[in-house]
């Protein structure tokens, strides 16, 4: 995290202090052995900021060919392309054994280690956010609204990644237990109480318009005002009734201040790192075991270099999808590798320092270590709230023909060398089919899915479309895989207090 490095060693102190003695099996919301190790260590502005950046630090992850046990290692956002993407349309893993593949063919149980970790880890973030929250007063009064501000950030952006994906529409059951402060005792019935989900997402609502208030944009790996007001939008467009003018106002208003744009050149988005389109991004250092990640290694499976036989492999139909919308972000988004008869299909917006595809696609090289990556994982770019802003202008409606929507959409194309929309008329069905061209790999499919209320049609018909070409991916898709289980061992915690979702 470049800048947050400078500081790594005093969130190793922070942790140290506050983290080191709590019960690994309390990861919802973990507690220092007494409130004075906490007091005593915020004792000044810095100590204060070194615990925001160990939110971040959260949010990074260990990397897994750092620590390669499967439990009790917070591996932060870099198992979420298998909870997101491989229950989309857009990618699976290359075989069909293992927990990873477990998402793709929606068999994930309440057992599975990435789904739980990834829990964990969220939550994580949620209690360092509520810690530092607690003891922001030790910062110089001039910080103080900032300081809450990111991470009110960062506690929104962890709930809101939860209520998405866990988070239950039925009220008998809840979305996530809502925690916004230390618990006084791991008994506390809040730490696994499931809040109505309006009653979570009003939470990040009120923890975005504070960032959006406070924050300015001095930061691309760090909160800052636009970030937030792109997250906001995404927030009010998936709440369960959607504020679509909040939504337009808020990507009209990081339209009109224009300090982003789009880059000129595709493949500059993701390696020309911290560039214009960029508007939030998770960083990562090349080489450093401490600071990268290995979730990019794994998407290669033609020429292995990760721990796994292969994940994020593109589907079939992604790749039609390309043929026909993609233009020149085919190139930048993935690769065909092998036998063309048996070829292997594989992402390449995120290839590790050192690969080189060019000189000879039949045979990839690729860096001294690409299991300790540096690419950093981009969360919010300006193509999305451009895309995000035509959806909010079509409000529900199914269609879009206003000069401001087809600006925002056409916008997107033409940077794609495509032409404009054929006949002013922009339908719900080529927005998805933008998004998911524009965006694929990015973790953003199957919350699109979602949020446009086509996901089991879409993936009943892309199971239907596998099966039929013996692929057989899906053997037990369901309408309730839409849904994660809540994992068995926070409802082994709460001693049953926590409630599953239904189906698991």
């Amino acid at each position: 995290m470049k800048y947050l490095k400078n500081i790594k060693y005093l969130i190793i102190a922070l942790t140290g202090v506050i983290f080191i003695s709590c019960d690994v099996d309390e990861f919802l919301n973990p507690l220092p052995d007494t409130a004075i190790a906490a007091d005593g260590f915020f004792q000044s502005d810095a100590d204060v900021l070194a615990g925001i950046i160990g939110i971040y630090d959260a949010l990074q992850g260990v990397n897994e060919n750092t620590e390669s046990s499967n439990s009790n290692y917070n591996r932060g956002v870099q198992f979420e392309f298998l909870l997101t993407e491989h229950r989309s349309d857009n990618t699976r893993s290359a075989t069909l054994e293992g927990s990873r593949a477990d998402f793709h063919r929606y068999v994930t149980d309440a057992n599975n280690i990435q789904s739980e970790d990834y829990y964990q880890s969220m939550y994580e973030i949620i209690f360092r956010a509520n810690n530092i929250l607690n003891y922001v007063d030790a910062a110089d009064a001039s910080n103080i609204s900032k300081y809450t501000a990111e991470a009110k950030f960062l506690r929104a952006y962890a709930y809101f990644n939860l209520v998405r994906l866990y988070g239950s529409d039925n009220d008998a059951i809840g979305g996530v237990p809502l925690v916004t402060a230390v618990a006084e005792s791991n008994e506390d019935e809040l730490l696994f109480t499931r809040a109505p989900k309006a009653a979570v997402y009003a939470q990040i609502v009120s923890d975005l318009q504070d960032a959006v208030a406070n924050l300015d944009n001095s930061y691309k790996a760090r909160a800052s005002k636009a970030a937030a007001q792109g997250i906001l939008a995404k927030v009010y467009l998936s709440q369960p009734t959607p504020n679509y003018t909040g939504a337009k106002d808020l990507c009209e208003a990081i339209i009109v201040d224009g300090s982003f744009s789009l880059q000129t050149d595709f493949n500059d988005v993701f390696y020309n790192e911290l560039n214009n389109e960029v508007m939030f991004v998770i960083r990562y250092e090349f080489g450093n075991p401490n600071e990268s990640q290995g979730f990019t290694a794994e998407f290669t499976s033609f020429k292995r270099q990760g721990r796994q036989d292969g994940l994020n492999i593109v589907n079939p139909n992604l790749v039609e999808d390309f043929t026909l919308n993609g233009g020149n972000r085919t190139a930048v988004s993935y690769a065909v590798f092998g036998d063309p008869l048996d070829p292997s299909i594989e992402v390449t917006k995120f290839l590790p320092e050192g690969t080189d595809i060019t000189t000879d696609p039949a045979a990839p090289t690729y860096g001294a270590n690409p299991r300790d990556a540096g690419n950093d994982w981009i969360v919010l770019r300006y193509a999305d709230v451009l895309l995000m802003h035509v959806e909010a202008i079509m409000a529900g409606t199914g269609n879009a023909n206003t000069p401001a929507a087809l600006s925002s959409f056409n916008a997107v194309r033409n940077r794609a060398g495509l032409a404009n929309d054929a006949d002013g008329i922009i339908t719900q069905e080529e927005l998805l089919l933008e998004r998911r061209v524009e965006l694929a790999f990015e973790n953003q499919r199957l919350f699109d899915l979602l949020r446009f209320g086509v996901a089991d049609a879409v993936l009943q018909d892309h199971s239907a479309r596998d099966n039929d070409e013996d692929i057989t991916v899906y053997p037990s898709y369901n309408a309730r895989a839409l849904l994660l289980p809540i994992p068995s061992r926070e409802i082994n915690l709460s001693k049953g207090l926590l409630k599953q979702n239904p189906g698991y």
